[in-house]
């Protein structure tokens, strides 16, 4: 649960140009071992074609597989110094972010480069986490295509959602304890998901993610409630619908339930359009959306 609470938790943030990124250390010469931290970080990596050069990634990289096998050094927002240099890479590309800062100071005075990549979750946010990573290693032409590829991608799933009959309204529980469930309101990556999948998010009245007051969430009448699922995350209908908050809504009486990975639903990397058009077909039920173009770095499909 905890990897994929930090996808979804790490997610916040305005979208930022390529001038947003910050260089800590000296200029990355050497790009031949890379440990990258940020699940979108890593997915950009891969989809570049530069896997090879990951040596070593965060708990939140899941996609594609191949990153699940290079060493774990940590929890993106608490690495340890040690278990990164113990590596010995010669990049560390982070999402901005990660942390804490102690530990960056430490990799900038062991001379190895530290650059952080700025976080969105929006359109134009995705489009300059590729341009940032690209120019960080050396390969802007190969982020160029890439960048084109996931616009195309966009461009496509904003069409179809504008096509669509109307908004279902729907929640994001993040987790559940106690009889009491955390939910996304506004300003959460939960929400930004929401929003380019043609969904109207009915916790949006709170900001962040909060736990929702059972009131408030059996009048906001969400029609659907969606979860993550994998990585320990067990937040299945019987769950979900048997806490106060969701017994009487309309998504309980209809057992209306989408769960999906958890990176893929929140990661906002080169895969963000497709997790729309997914949530946007799970939610638009009579609806029948087209599947984008497939793409080499898009075929796995996420454990």
């Amino acid at each position: 649960m905890h990897v994929l609470l930090g996808v979804s938790m790490a997610l916040l943030g305005a979208a930022s140009g390529l001038a947003a990124a910050e260089v800590r250390g000296r200029t990355a010469a050497d790009t031949s071992r890379i440990v990258s931290i940020g699940g979108a970080v890593t997915e950009i990596l891969f989809a570049l074609g530069l896997g090879d050069r990951v040596v070593a990634v965060d708990q939140t990289s899941r996609y594609p597989a191949a990153a699940r096998q290079r060493p774990d050094v940590g929890y993106s927002r608490a690495l340890s110094p040690e278990g990164v240099l113990s590596i010995g890479p010669s990049l560390i590309l982070a999402a901005e972010g990660a942390g804490p800062r102690s530990t960056l100071d430490v990799l900038e005075h062991a001379s190895v480069p530290v650059v952080l990549i700025p976080e969105a979750h929006d359109k134009a946010g995705v489009l300059a986490k590729i341009a940032a990573v690209a120019k960080a290693v050396g390969e802007e032409e190969r982020g160029r295509a890439l960048a084109a590829e996931v616009a195309a991608d966009f461009a496509a799933v904003e069409e179809m959602v504008a096509a669509l009959p109307g908004r279902p309204r729907a929640v994001f529980v993040l987790s559940a304890s106690g009889g009491a469930a955390v939910v996304g309101g506004a300003d959460t990556s939960a929400d930004a998901i929401f929003r380019l999948a043609g969904v109207t998010n009915a916790m949006a009245a709170i900001k962040g993610f909060k736990p929702a007051l059972d009131e408030a969430a059996m009048v906001a009448e969400p029609e659907a409630v969606v979860v993550m699922q994998g990585g320990g995350q067990v937040l299945d209908a019987d769950t979900v619908f048997s806490l106060p908050a969701f017994a009487g809504t309309p998504a309980a009486r209809e057992r209306r339930l989408v769960a999906m990975p958890g990176s893929y639903l929140l990661g906002f990397g080169p895969r963000a359009p497709r997790a729309a058009r997914d949530l946007a077909a799970a939610l638009h039920p009579g609806a029948r959306l087209p599947e984008l173009p497939p793409r080499l770095w898009s075929v796995e499909k996420e454990q």
